[in-house]
């Protein structure tokens, strides 16, 4: 079977499962406290939404896309397409897999972050202007590297913040305390990671237009 097919058929079936638990979110009281809220980064999704379908739907379209550049021997458009076609099913299906942990942890995270992300906005898109000027000079290479790093890096984030969700639920309550501290440090580095992707993509759009 060749990346083509092999990625079809796992669309199939995170299709499936999404539609399920949309179903299923829709009926939960803990989803309107991340009701109306995109469930990724816009530098990963170009969707937005609540729900998880429409992002399958764009990784479908996109696969579609990889199919077309295969087809015409684009290759090195075809590789850095199928890099991120994985990045994506790779969040989704992980996010399909902590839903539970998210809507749980909804209420905990939503009303501590949002103070902590109003107060930092500002000083962070400073920093990812003068980071951007710097790294102006890397190649197109060089960035399409350094954004599959970052991308790990959110993939490793995410992987701990699950984890972390996981103790915090099994935990005590004096240890529920001391994990939910670590959960909300966790949610920041997150933040952090995802605003050096989009940084990163816009240079890659400055120097594709160059």
């Amino acid at each position: 079977m060749n990346s083509i097919e092999r990625l079809t058929e796992v669309l199939k079936d995170l299709a499936i499962e999404a539609k399920q638990i949309d179903t299923k979110n829709t009926q939960n009281k803990s989803h309107r406290l991340i009701e109306n809220n995109n469930l990724f980064s816009p530098t990963l999704f170009f969707s937005q939404s609540d729900r998880y379908l429409p992002y399958v739907e764009e990784i479908e379209r996109r696969l579609a896309e990889f199919t077309r550049l295969v087809a015409t021997n684009k290759i090195e458009l075809s590789k850095a397409l199928l890099t991120h076609l994985e990045q994506q099913i790779f969040a989704i299906s992980n996010a399909l897999q902590a839903n539970s942990t998210i809507h749980q942890a909804a209420k905990l995270s939503f009303d501590a972050n949002k103070k902590i992300r109003i107060k930092k906005a500002k000083a962070k898109q400073v920093n990812t202007y003068r980071d951007l000027a710097k790294k102006l000079v890397l190649s197109s290479h060089q960035l399409y590297q350094k954004l599959t790093e970052h991308h790990e890096f959110e993939r490793r984030l995410m992987d701990m913040l699950s984890e972390k969700e996981r103790q915090r639920l099994e935990s005590k309550k004096h240890e529920s305390e001391k994990l939910s501290v670590e959960v909300l440090t966790l949610h920041q580095r997150l933040g952090r990671c995802r605003k050096a992707i989009s940084a990163i993509q816009r240079e890659i759009e400055l120097a594709e237009k160059r």
